[in-house]
């Protein structure tokens, strides 16, 4: 596998319909993995959630936190991800962000829709701040 800068990581995070899974950990140390759609704002992987969801609680109190990307069809590719978050309880621009998220899974049509739909269930955007990455795309030829 060749390693990926982060222009062409950033491409590949952004490419198609992939789902983060990210990964927090729980109170008593456990891991706890989940899927997420997301987008990326600079160097930050940004999202939403609920305040209730395990991975908000999670990151309240540790914001130390993993995410990995990938894609399963050959050529296979990864970016893997390690940082910390950071949770803005509905931000001025949320209905923006949760917009552009849906709207990059399921269309310019329903994106607007599935927005508003998202300022109803969450209440958090969260800023993956990214410490390190590690990204690798495999070489078929």
């Amino acid at each position: 596998m060749r390693s990926m800068d982060w222009a062409e990581a950033s491409r590949f995070l952004l490419a198609g319909t992939r789902t983060a899974k990210v990964a927090t950990v729980n109170s008593d140390g456990r891991p706890h993995v989940a899927p997420v759609w997301f987008t990326v704002d600079g160097r930050e992987l940004v999202f939403s959630t609920s305040s209730r969801s395990v991975k908000a609680r999670n990151l309240s109190h540790d914001p130390r936190v993993a995410v990995t990307v990938d894609d399963e069809t050959p050529p296979f590719a990864f970016v893997s991800i390690s940082g910390h978050a950071a949770q803005v309880t509905r931000p001025a621009d949320f209905l923006s962000w949760t917009t552009r998220i849906a709207t990059r899974y399921v269309g310019e049509q329903r994106g607007p829709e599935m927005g508003r739909l998202y300022t109803e269930m969450d209440d958090l955007l969260v800023r993956v701040h990214i410490d390190s990455l590690t990204a690798r795309a495999d070489v078929i030829g």
